[in-house]
């Protein structure tokens, strides 16, 4: 079995390799038609994508999926909406492919300047949320690469009836189906061939649990965009205005669970803690949220579960929160420094020294002031969509977007001239 895993992976490596060399000297016009026409059929099938949603969520339901992810998992009219609406965005958006930048005139006469170019072929390795499917293909399709798409065994339905509409959209621009495609198998083999396909994949993005992606980490041949943990946390300064405290804190914490961006751990500033927790503990309450804190909060907050150490490292990806009350700007950054996965960190202030400091000294890859963490995606930062959020310091940060699916390549420009 394993042996036929490896020849059809093989094949589609070969298939998208033939399709990437089409794809980087398409013009503009004909990768935004396929993302127009791949829109149009999502939004005409929306019924059959309902339906083949329902057999996954059956099967998740029976399987025992926790909350979070059947949340994940879930297709609704606006979700599908929303990957009609991304498809349109990412058609909007500048075509980064071909751009000439830094172009100069040297000494000798020759100009050199550097040229955006796509990396080929992208293979995406994700989990649970079939929307990916539709964000990822957009992103590729829109910068030039090819794209191997392997969602989860959970999403199967649901991530084929997509991968038909993707196809439709290409045929009727004009574009080899191949330029997306999603792996038809659920056989885990098939993951440990795409990562070591270095002859065929140019770059892999895990998009999942912390076990896929130290797996995914670990074992690839193939360089590796990723972020393994999103413990993101907001910390509410002694100089922030209480009802921003407030509402960034509780959207940061209960817009949606299951998320990578959203908030894990709360930091308060000690002089303010007796103000501001007793309130955010009432309207956590109402959410169902569940609240484990240190000593100090849990003086402030009768029916708060005394935290761990483990606490503070966890990324819940459910409706718990962990509270720790600090004794100002320097402690909150000397717990960034040992607990924050560099995803996400917001500091909520009026002071504008300290948010300025805020910002320059914590090292994640979005780092926000008076807003909420649930805007640390692709989307909301306007990058039509995401293809996944890196902590890695190369060769991208933070969301993903289609410059982040480019490199640069020089390019000298000269008219007979020789080197002296």
């Amino acid at each position: 079995m394993h042996h036929d895993i490896s020849e059809y992976m093989h094949t589609v490596g070969r298939q998208a390799g033939e399709a990437a060399r089409i794809l980087s000297r398409t013009e503009t016009r004909g990768k935004d038609l396929a993302l127009l026409k791949t829109a149009a059929a999502i939004e005409d099938n929306k019924a059959h994508l309902l339906s083949e949603n329902g057999k996954d969520m059956e099967a998740g339901e029976h399987r025992g999926l926790e909350p979070a992810l059947l949340d994940r998992l879930e297709l609704t009219d606006r979700r599908i909406q929303s990957m009609a609406d991304g498809l349109r965005q990412v058609a909007a958006l500048t075509d980064p492919v071909g751009e000439i930048s830094d172009l100069t005139y040297r000494p000798s006469g020759i100009q050199v300047g550097r040229m955006r170019v796509p990396l080929g072929v992208v293979g995406i390795i994700y989990e649970s949320r079939p929307n990916v499917t539709a964000d990822a293909a957009a992103l590729c399709l829109k910068s030039g690469n090819a794209c191997i798409l392997r969602g989860g065994s959970e999403a199967i339905h649901s991530n084929r009836a997509i991968a038909e509409c993707i196809r439709r959209g290409l045929q009727q621009a004009g574009l080899p189906e191949h330029c997306v495609q999603v792996i038809e198998t659920t056989d885990r083999a098939a993951v440990g061939e795409l990562i070591r396909m270095e002859q065929y994949v140019d770059v892999i993005v895990p998009r999942g649990g912390k076990s896929l992606i130290e797996r995914v980490s670990h074992e690839a041949q193939v360089p590796v965009i990723k972020h393994l943990d999103g413990i993101c946390h907001v910390y509410i300064d002694d100089k922030a205005d209480i009802d921003k405290a407030l509402a960034v804190a509780f959207n940061a914490k209960t817009q949606r669970y299951g998320t990578c961006n959203t908030m894990e751990t709360l930091l308060v500033a000690g002089p303010i803690a007796p103000s501001v927790l007793p309130q955010l503990a009432d309207q956590y309450r109402r959410a169902g949220v569940e609240l484990r804190g240190c000593p100090k909060t849990c003086e402030l907050i009768t029916d708060c579960r005394p935290a761990t150490d483990d606490d503070w490292n966890m990324e819940y990806l459910a409706p718990i929160l962990s509270i720790r009350i600090v004794d100002g700007l320097e402690a909150a950054l000397d717990h960034l420094y040992k607990h924050s996965s560099a995803h996400t960190d917001a500091i909520v202030t009026e002071d504008y020294s300290r948010a300025r400091r805020f910002l320059r000294e914590v090292d994640s890859s979005s780092v926000m002031v008076n807003a909420s963490t649930r805007f640390a995606d692709g989307f909301e930062y306007g990058l039509g969509a995401e293809i996944g959020i890196s902590t890695d310091k190369l060769h991208a940060r933070g969301p993903v977007g289609l410059e982040g699916l480019t490199s640069l390549k020089y390019i000298v420009l000269g008219d007979g001239h020789i080197r002296e």
